[in-house]
């Protein structure tokens, strides 16, 4: 009867492990604008790859080629834009070469009109095929962002400046000069945050609940309205990342994320968003303002403003709704965050954190996950251990002794078994209550 007493935990544990290892597939439609990639990190001045033309002049419908070459390098988004408006929309399509190194993208809406990696294995050079749609501009420039590591890239490298027989000569060069440095300012914080307005002008996430970050290394998240506008302060012992998450239920999945991200001595502060149970999906940092971060003996603290609503914008959630809120924290090593290190503190219940200051707490675990807990370990470590002890050792003492027509050592056996297969069975129906059904 007794069956190894962890082994149905182990396999369910097991059966929800994911790999966090997040390596790039080129699906950056989120970077087409401004052709920036997410990784929190100051793009490199100094340009080392080069963008090559088969001609210099086109008339629509010709197909020409271009040719992305350079030291090695593992990501690349490349796009053609109106030479005299850069700023402005993507002009395509283009046509691949070899479809196992690249990939089209839709961006703006426009099929085929940049060009991506499809893995992060190391290349020298691409070759792929721009078609000259009818309506194309007089002066066309391609432009590429070149990623060599994760921390080490270059954004909008002006490419040559093609142009339609019958134009004017191209003669504003200095057009295709686009600003390197393209992310947005951070600065220092001069002091620790502290829990003084917490339930008067503050909406506060504590643990330990009356915890205070300017005495203790406690987990700390605020959040303070003035007008249309939220501050976000967070702070707790890290040394890779700390986190918060909105969320319209008590598991992840389809959530709007913000990280603080620690790289040596510096914090970046970033948007994201979560897809499920896997790495989340960094965002533009166009939504945030007044970014500002501070480190100190061991604690991690940064601090930004957003907007209450974003209409427009994707995977950010409006502030003036309900949410669950869930912090994290977890490693992070060259800018990517791994698997946050215990279970996420989630709240109790929903709050809108722009309504009426609040004071709250939250748990690692909820209560019927600690009751599935509970029932395992009492089955699997107790019930069933002295049961079988019973059976081994006290069966040639109880043998003569009798209880309800049947040996005493046999009656507390059965007793003590039959009470681990009720506590198994109550325990495996609850974490299927918890997520609602079953969940893969």
């Amino acid at each position: 009867m007794a069956v190894p007493g962890f082994t149905l935990d182990v396999f369910i544990f097991l059966l929800h492990i994911s790999s966090v290892a997040n390596y790039p597939n080129g699906k950056v439609t989120g970077s087409c604008h401004g052709m920036v990639p997410e990784h929190g990190h100051s793009p490199q001045s100094n340009p080392v790859h080069r963008i090559a033309v088969s001609q210099n002049t086109f008339r629509p419908g010709d197909q020409i080629a271009v040719t992305l070459s350079g030291p090695p390098f593992k990501g690349f988004l490349l796009e053609a834009r109106n030479a005299e408006d850069l700023s402005g929309l993507p002009i395509g399509p283009f046509t691949l070469n070899d479809s196992q190194v690249s990939q089209l993208l839709t961006c703006e809406d426009i099929q085929g009109s940049a060009v991506s990696h499809t893995s992060s294995s190391k290349k020298t050079e691409i070759k792929v095929y721009w078609n000259a749609p009818s309506g194309a501009p007089n002066h066309v420039q391609f432009l590429v962002t070149v990623v060599e590591k994760y921390k080490i890239y270059w954004v909008k490298i002006p490419g040559p400046i093609i142009s339609q027989p019958n134009a004017l000569p191209f003669t504003t060069p200095e057009a295709s000069i686009v600003p390197l440095s393209t992310l947005h300012p951070v600065s220092h914080l001069t002091k620790s945050f502290n829990a003084s307005d917490c339930g008067n002008k503050k909406f506060c996430i504590r643990s330990p609940l009356n915890c205070d970050p300017e005495e203790s290394a406690c987990v700390f998240l605020s959040f303070t309205r003035d007008d249309q506008s939220v501050m976000v302060e967070m702070s707790g012992p890290s040394k890779g990342y700390l986190s918060f998450a909105f969320s319209h239920d008590r598991w992840m999945g389809d959530d709007d994320a913000y990280l603080c991200i620690r790289e040596d001595q510096t914090v970046h502060i970033q948007p994201a968003h979560l897809t499920g149970r896997s790495h989340p999906v960094m965002d533009s940092r166009g939504t945030l303002e007044d970014m500002a971060w501070r480190l100190a003996d061991g604690i991690m603290q940064c601090s930004f403003r957003r907007n209450i609503t974003l209409p427009g914008v994707k995977n950010r959630f409006g502030l003036n709704t309900s949410y669950y809120i869930f912090l994290a924290d977890g490693a992070a090593n060259d800018g990517r965050v791994y698997k946050h290190s215990q279970q996420p503190l989630i709240t109790y219940e929903k709050h809108n954190v722009t309504d009426y200051p609040k004071n709250i707490g939250g748990s690692h675990s909820l209560l019927l996950l600690k009751v599935h807990g509970a029932f395992m370990f009492v089955a699997w470590m107790t019930t069933v251990s002295i049961g079988v002890l019973i059976a081994r050792f006290l069966k040639p003492v109880w043998s003569k002794t009798f209880f309800l027509g049947k040996a005493v050592w046999f009656q507390v056996h059965r007793m003590l078994m039959l009470t681990t297969s009720a506590l198994t069975c109550v325990a495996f129906v609850l974490p299927f209550i918890y997520r609602g059904g079953w969940s893969w």
